[in-house]
């Protein structure tokens, strides 16, 4: 699992890996279309640019901050101090006020809370005027793991970065000057549905300011050992993340050690195997792998993600549009064997 802390559940797709190479993709079906090509001319490809879709990947500066659980919020009311409240916004995402009684906040931004407080006191004060701003932040949190000195949760008052996130959690420090050492490449893990990759050192070394690229709540930043030799797997398992490899690794151990896979995989679902350094995929059938005729023991290379699909009523609500059409890695390869 996820370096020194185990057992982290984490919900993971695909989005990109800087320096990897892109897959090749096929133009969809209807539309327009290119001219046709002859058979010995080569196929149009698609790569890429890795940068651009680190920048797609970077929420906007200005972007408003979401109240979460847990948030300190002080309520104001213009004319009426009597009113005044400061509350924690509770584990079920709602505050409680005298006669309104509970307010969903959860989600909502400053503004769009001040308007739920006004409307919910509408019919006991006329002309309220609210203002809601965060005394304490507590759900702007990242969870960084790995090879870091102290692994865990890190609160930021403001948006958090991701230098920031990595220094908080702790380089080992080397030379003479005992200057951190950034490491070779990071990992941010996304909601259920992203994993971007990020060559750091180079992008540092280099001067890029997508080095210290700007997160969001609840991002999960993972920074490998450089021993470390794991695989992600992704989709319906029911523990997705990264999993060690040993000298004894196969695909069905590698997915046991994921906690297997869920009721939305259906029970034939087939497995995609990615590899990002060569942009190539391989799909094998779950059904075989338990067949022991078939005597499949299907190794794995560092590196490489495995992918479980949705299937049946499933897999008809995964919808193409929702991968960025930037994206590298396997997304183009997992979409097509997951529909």
């Amino acid at each position: 699992m996820f370096g020194r802390v185990s057992n982290v559940c984490l919900g993971v797709l695909l989005a990109s890996a800087i320096g990897t190479p892109a897959l090749q993709a096929q133009a969809p079906a209807g539309g327009d279309t290119a001219a046709p090509q002859t058979s010995d001319a080569p196929n149009p490809q698609l790569k890429p640019n890795p940068l651009e879709a680190l920048r797609k990947f970077e929420p906007p500066a200005d972007e408003e901050y979401q109240l979460g659980r847990g948030d300190e919020i002080q309520i104001d009311f213009t004319g009426r101090p009597e009113l005044q409240a400061k509350l924690v916004i509770g584990p079920d995402g709602r505050i409680t006020l005298p006669v309104a009684g509970e307010i969903m906040l959860a989600g909502a931004n400053r503004s769009e809370a001040a308007q739920k407080i006004a409307t919910v006191l509408a019919p006991y004060y006329a002309n309220l005027s609210v203002l809601v701003t965060v005394s304490k932040y507590t759900a702007n949190r990242v969870l960084v793991l790995g090879a870091v000195d102290h692994p865990g949760p890190m609160v930021f008052d403001g948006q958090p970065t991701l230098l920031e996130a990595i220094t908080r959690g702790g380089l080992p420090l080397v030379g003479p000057l005992k200057r951190p050492q950034i490491p070779d490449q990071c990992a941010i893990y996304r909601g259920s549905d992203k994993v971007m990759w990020v060559q750091l050192r180079q992008l540092v070394e280099s001067g890029n300011p997508l080095a210290d690229i700007r997160l969001r709540r609840e991002d999960v930043v993972y920074v490998p050992d450089p021993s470390e030799r794991f695989v992600s797997v992704l989709g319906e398992v029911n523990h997705p993340g990264a999993v060690q490899l040993n000298s004894n690794s196969t695909l069905i151990s590698v997915l046991a050690d994921a906690g297997g896979i869920t009721e939305k995989a259906g029970g034939r679902p087939h497995i995609q195997v990615v590899d990002p350094k060569s942009g190539t995929s391989r799909s094998i059938a779950f059904n075989d792998l338990l067949n022991p005729a078939k005597s499949l023991e299907i190794t794995l290379k560092p590196g490489e993600i495995v992918y479980v699909p949705q299937s049946g009523f499933y897999r008809a609500t995964f919808l193409l549009e929702r991968i960025n059409p930037l994206a590298s890695l396997a997304v183009l390869a997992a979409v097509n064997g997951a529909l």
